[in-house]
């Protein structure tokens, strides 16, 4: 299972938020490319980068700070947050991006999604986002009534490789993944599933690696010092 430390980006410096609250935005770390060096020199490949600003102003906002990251670390960069049409996947891919996510338009247009899986492959993600089951867009201040296993298997239906799933309420909340949504997710899609929101220390990184999940990401707890991000990768490639 792959390990990505995470870098929430909010007026270009790292934050973390609680349950996708701006309002809770508390600053974790001042460099962005300093804190991403340091995930690598601690064993990461991957990075998860998002792009806050961008995701409340609809277009890329904090773009300087991902490539930055791209040029000077080796790290495969994956980032979300603002990217709603094929000019801004074709920016930040062409640039070095490893992967896009798209989250809030995969609600809304999926024939986006669609196009953009043609064109690029496994280099599209799309981030599923949920509070009760129920799938929330629009940096989760629009919440619908599309429930989560449906949206996921509509994805899965038109190519998309890759989903990045969020219990809403376990975001930023260190109280642990929700297990039970995870393991229904990655057996009912054929996607390769990344677990996102409520790691919060070694026992959560076992936990996730034994639903057989492609990957986690992990941020509140890398910056509280709850996680190690060493130790959880040695535990995340140890069946």
């Amino acid at each position: 299972m792959l390990i990505f430390p995470a870098i929430d980006l909010k007026d270009g410096i790292c934050v973390r938020l609680k349950k996708g609250d701006y309002a809770t935005a508390h600053k974790v770390a001042e460099d962005p490319l300093q804190t991403a060096k340091a995930f690598q020199e601690a064993g990461a490949t991957w990075i998860h980068m998002v792009d806050l600003d961008g995701a409340k102003e609809k277009k890329p906002v904090n773009s300087d700070i991902v490539f930055d990251v791209v040029s000077h670390t080796d790290l495969k960069v994956e980032v979300g947050g603002g990217i709603r049409d094929m000019e801004t996947v074709e920016f930040y891919l062409k640039r070095g991006v490893s992967r896009v996510i798209l989250g809030s338009v995969a609600l809304k247009n999926p024939a986006f999604v669609e196009e953009a899986v043609k064109k690029y492959g496994d280099k599209i993600a799309v981030g599923i986002d949920a509070l009760h089951g129920k799938v929330a867009a629009e940096g989760w201040t629009d919440q619908s009534e599309m429930d989560y296993l449906e949206l996921a298997k509509s994805m899965e239906a038109i190519g998309v490789s890759c989903i990045i799933f969020t219990d809403i309420s376990r975001d930023g909340m260190l109280s642990g993944p929700n297990l039970d949504m995870l393991r229904t997710l990655n057996q009912t899609v054929s996607c390769n599933i990344i677990a996102s929101g409520g790691v919060s220390n070694l026992s959560d990184i076992e936990d996730l690696r034994d639903l057989h999940l492609y990957g986690a990401i992990c941020g509140k707890a890398l910056y509280t010092g709850d996680l190690s991000l060493y130790q959880a990768i040695v535990v995340s490639r140890h069946e």
